[in-house]
């Protein structure tokens, strides 16, 4: 028997991110990151392996090292670190570090920070985005929008270009100019090209060009052109470039898909399109390093390997772009964090509901399990397993969800709805330790994948122009679906909470139902109108979700925004919020709190100085554990008063 999952053992979790294997195909490097109590931050290390006898050993601790890329020839890793750097001095440093032994290198360092680094094939440089643009003065004079993007700060006064770097001499090139921002590249395997797709409109950033240009005359050609494309890669003869990308047919609902684009332009293909599943990674796990990047499609061979989003899975798929077949590589109830695959060797990180991510490889003697990091801190613990469920619909639609119930215990179970992001983000087969941390004072986990989420049909995630409609009509059949198939569950002690979507969803809930007994909503919306004016992305989301701007459409903007019904709420609520959120800015839950008290209702607001959008997973672990010790106090003192018993 294990002990109860306490809220101090966030600081005892490893999280392992980013596998690469060599060129020689012999080594595995991949990047640990830890919990700093001391400093209250993550510390991160550099690990290599001999994928012979799977022992790793740490190559590279600076106490902020991540982001391994080998070299061509396999003799060295760039890295991106701190290293040397003080506290609060701004940007980071690229190096590289011989395999044999020897110091790493600093090859460059930069104020705007140096992001994506990839080594060109011809192993003399090293290419990368980074920012150009004056620091502000104390006055700011702003003419463009967005104002502020989150997790980044101001950035009217910045442009993100691509860059390039001698690595012997550190000489410094800039590569592309004009008022765009690069979003991702990638060179060329024979070393003289670089595709690159940015965005040349800030009202709406997210319909990019894909440009190729040649690295040897700095001539540049535009070969598509309103996509949003997240990675890139290139066919092995460098013929074709397959990108992660969307068409936005159906707005932010469209699923990004693998799209095929000969390198001379001509009409895209989607090779997924078939499928109806999106391509990005939409799964919540609340143990994903801060340093992740994005899965990025890799074409080996004559297959493009790509993370396929299917009900609550994330598995990773290949297809032979001549054969249009699609074929499960990595599959089950699990969900693939990130991989990397050369010459048929594929390195990946795997997550399931109970285990958080450990580095496996897949080679042709199966898969086989490389890290165990928290090995000895899961055996420690009692965990429970979720139950998945679907039911009906009203509408006659199948949703899925899952309960995750106490291990131990007697009596009725109250119980805690937890609503995602997005809304085109997901629940699935990745480990939470909230939840984990509910189960284990005594609370069942209900979360639902409602209209709206991944993982389903394109039709299944467009909710635009209905929010509120039928995912709120899904959350509450599930509600009443569960509680009468597990007759543990007490309905007068059912809470409800969410993030982003979630706390708009909360927000709305209150407003149309008194069923709950205790609501939380986090970095949420209340008014559409305020979103469109106040946020980075509002004055395009808005009305991509929405329909029209708050002129053209003010009705439904109104209607849209829970703040309107703020005299219905009866349910007692609190606002958690982080002071540097800019995706859903604090106006947000500040109006809604200031409303609710001027109308006498009970409500809190729990206000963190520090963090972005999403600092319940990537800001300081002290803030992380204060958030989530003060939604339990919240949830105590309103659903564990007055207990029933059966």
């Amino acid at each position: 028997m294990g002990r109860r999952l306490q809220l101090d053992d966030l600081d005892h979790f490893v999280l392992v991110s980013d596998p690469r294997v060599s060129p020689d195909l012999e080594r595995l490097a991949f990047v640990e990151t830890r919990i700093d109590r001391e400093r209250d931050d993550y510390s991160s290390s550099i690990w290599i392996l001999r994928l012979k006898d799977a022992e790793p050993v740490q190559f590279l601790s600076g106490g902020r090292d991540h982001h391994p890329r080998w070299s061509p020839d396999g003799k060295s890793l760039l890295f991106l670190s701190r290293r040397g750097m003080k506290e609060g001095e701004s940007g980071n440093s690229l190096f590289t570090a011989p395999i044999g032994g020897g110091e790493p290198r600093l090859v460059l360092k930069m104020r705007e920070g140096i992001e994506q680094p990839e080594w060109n094939p011809n192993g003399r440089e090293i290419l990368f985005l980074s920012s150009i643009g004056e620091s502000p003065e104390d006055v700011r004079i702003v003419d463009r929008i967005p104002l502020w993007f989150d997790a980044a700060g101001f950035i009217y006064h910045k442009r993100r270009h691509l860059h390039s770097v001698d690595v012997a001499s550190g000489t410094l090139n800039r590569l592309t100019y004009g008022d765009i921002n690069v979003n991702c590249f990638s060179p060329s395997n024979d070393g003289c090209m670089v595709a690159y797709a940015s965005s040349p409109n800030d009202l709406d950033p997210r319909r990019m060009d894909l440009n190729i240009q040649d690295l040897r005359t700095g001539e540049c050609r535009r070969i598509l052109i309103g996509f949003y494309i997240e990675a890139i890669c290139w066919s092995p003869d460098d013929r074709q470039i397959a990108l992660l990308a969307s068409n936005l047919e159906r707005g932010y609902a469209t699923h990004l898909g693998i799209w095929v684009i000969p390198r001379e332009g001509g009409e895209p293909e989607n090779l997924t399109k078939g499928l109806d599943r999106g391509c990005g990674r939409r799964a919540y796990y609340d143990l994903r390093s801060p340093l992740i990047s994005v899965p990025s499609p890799i074409w080996d061979g004559g297959h493009i390997y790509f993370p396929l989003s299917e009900g609550g899975r994330f598995n990773l798929y290949r297809i032979n772009p001549a054969e249009r077949r699609p074929e499960a590589v990595v599959g089950g109830d699990l969900s693939i964090e990130e991989f990397h695959v050369r010459r048929g060797i594929i390195a990946y990180t795997m997550v399931t509901a109970t285990e958080p991510a450990e580095v496996w490889v897949k080679n042709g003697s199966g898969n086989r399990r490389i890290t165990r990091f928290n090995d000895r801190l899961l055996s420690m613990l009692e965990l429970s397993t979720p139950e998945r469920f679907e039911f009906q619909a009203s509408d006659g639609e199948v949703v899925e969800g899952w309960i995750l119930k106490p291990r131990v215990g007697g009596g009725r179970i109250p119980a805690i709805m937890d609503i995602h992001g997005g809304p085109k983000s997901k629940f699935g087969y990745s480990f939470m330790f909230e939840h984990q941390l509910y189960t284990a004072e005594g609370y069942a986990v209900i979360y639902v994948n409602s209209r709206g989420s991944d993982g389903y049909s394109s039709e299944f995630a467009d909710i635009r122009g209905a929010y509120g409609t039928r995912d709120y009509q899904d959350l509450m059949e599930a509600l009443d679906y569960v509680i009468s198939s597990h007759g543990e569950l007490d309905q007068d002690r059912l809470g409800v909470t969410g993030l982003s979507y979630g706390g708009f969803m909360t927000n709305w809930i209150v407003t149309q139902t008194d069923r709950f007994k205790a609501a939380i909503s986090q970095n949420g919306i209340c008014s559409w109108p305020s979103f469109f004016g106040t946020t980075d992305i509002g004055f395009y989301f808005a009305p991509d979700q929405i329909g029209g701007d708050p002129w053209s459409n003010e009705e439904e903007y109104r209607k849209m925004s829970p703040i309107t019904y703020a005299p219905r709420v009866s349910t007692p609520i609190m606002f958690v919020h982080s002071y540097h959120d800019y995706r859903c800015w604090i106006d947000q839950s500040i109006m809604f709190y200031t409303a609710l008290k001027y109308l006498g209702k009970e409500a809190r607001l729990a206000l963190f100085m520090e963090g972005s959008h999403v600092f319940r997973s990537t800001g300081k672990p002290s803030m992380r554990k204060k958030r989530l010790e003060k939604m339990l106090e919240w949830f105590n003192t309103h659903l564990k008063k007055d207990v029933h018993q059966a």
